[in-house]
């Protein structure tokens, strides 16, 4: 079966969506953001949101800690930022966590934005039959279902039980639903022998899913488990995998790494995207834990106008490296807090000093450039941002 017969299994509502509210005004508003970025204006491509940061799992490495009660965005303020986003012309948002689908107003969220489109990051657990006909009725959001490994593996990774066959599962169920289905693999040192095989490509595109979205490991959180961070040759390795790969397999290979000529670059120190936390504070990314400006309900000012915090972010990580600088040197992140007075919104009072004891570890900038050689990518990666980078 092929992209195309894949692509056609879908749901005809939910195929208009994606043409309409993710292709073309996706396309249009990144223009927009072009022409933002040469005026200096500092408004991103596109908005990420942690609706919670509830979570029914417990993953290694995750940047999520919850601290007393759980924080639940409220629907007022998630709609502040949705809002925000289309008067620039920016009618993508990215949904995370936590578990996203632990929001009690998740589809109301949807449905209320039936211009937008919506990527909803979940660990597939909670994505049941009831769950999935919902986001077919609304056909304006796509589940990117995380997998973290085989049936040793992904149990690890999750903390969790039986994890391996309730993502296959949630799998099924979407696609049953003819939903437009990706996949997310954290590439790390459990899992890369899986995630880069073709016995997983192809199982997974026999399952019904369209994308396979890419990630480096990064270490983060309470326990960020550095051991299972690739090294170089291993990042080379995901490189000429996703290269070589996308000349060949019949589904869409994501990254949120590198540029078509293959250079490296940060989505954040580009201002393409930024993190809005479960708290409503404004962080660089999900894993870059600190934050000076916070959405407020119903206000009309966008909190990214007038950021210094936002804008010398983007202008030192420029200066200082295309790959990721909580990797390269996390020590940076607590001087760059400190210079700013920004907060610390990770709920770990610790984490700011830990940064500075954390090793140093190679990122997707500490390889050779590798071109992308097929000729839809290149054009992809030349015209608009592909890959969305939630985590880039």
């Amino acid at each position: 079966m092929s992209i195309y017969k894949n692509f056609i299994n879908t749901d005809r509502n939910c195929r208009r969506k994606f043409l309409i509210n993710m292709g073309w005004k996706g396309f249009l508003g990144f223009s927009k953001f072009r022409r933002r970025a040469r005026k200096g204006l500092p408004f991103p491509a596109f908005q990420f949101i942690s609706v919670t940061n509830d979570c029914n799992l417990r993953c290694q490495g995750c940047w999520v800690t919850v601290a007393g009660k759980p924080d639940y965005m409220p629907l007022e303020k998630i709609n502040t930022v949705i809002e925000d986003g289309k008067r620039h012309g920016s009618y993508f948002t990215g949904i995370l966590g936590g578990e996203p689908l632990m929001h009690p107003d998740l589809m109301e969220i949807f449905s209320k934005h039936q211009d937008c489109y919506f990527q909803l990051f979940t660990n597939g657990t909670m994505l049941t039959r009831s769950v999935a006909s919902e986001l077919r009725k609304n056909g304006n959001v796509t589940p990117l279902i995380s997998f973290e490994g085989d049936e040793l593996v992904a149990d690890i990774r999750r903390g969790g039980n039986n994890i391996y066959n309730r993502t296959i599962e949630a799998i099924r169920t979407a696609v049953s639903e003819k939903l437009i289905t990706g996949v997310a693999v954290s590439v790390c040192k459990s899992n890369i022998e899986m995630a880069l095989s073709d016995e997983f490509v192809n199982k997974l595109h026999d399952l019904g899913v369209l994308y396979l979205w890419y990630y480096i490991y990064r270490p983060s959180g309470s326990k960020p488990n550095y051991e299972l961070a690739l090294d170089t040759d291993e990042i080379l390795r995901l490189r000429n995998f996703l290269v070589e790969g996308r000349t060949r397999f019949p589904m869409v290979l994501i990254d949120s790494y590198w540029s078509a000529s293959g250079e490296p670059f940060c989505p954040a120190a580009d201002g393409l995207s930024h993190h809005i936390n479960a708290a409503g504070y404004i962080e660089p990314c999900p894993v870059l834990q600190i934050a000076v400006d916070r959405v407020k309900s119903g206000d009309m000012k966008s909190p990214y106008d007038g950021s210094e915090f936002l804008r010398d972010f983007r202008e030192q990580i420029h200066l200082k490296t295309k790959g990721c600088v909580l990797m390269e040197d996390p020590a940076w992140v607590k001087a760059f807090s400190e210079k700013h007075h920004a907060l610390n919104t990770s709920n770990r009072p610790e984490y700011l000093d830990a940064l500075e004891r954390a090793p140093l570890l190679p990122s997707h900038g500490s390889i050779p450039a590798i071109p992308e050689r097929n000729f839809i990518y290149r054009f992809a990666k030349r015209t608009a941002f592909f890959g969305m980078g939630a985590y880039g």
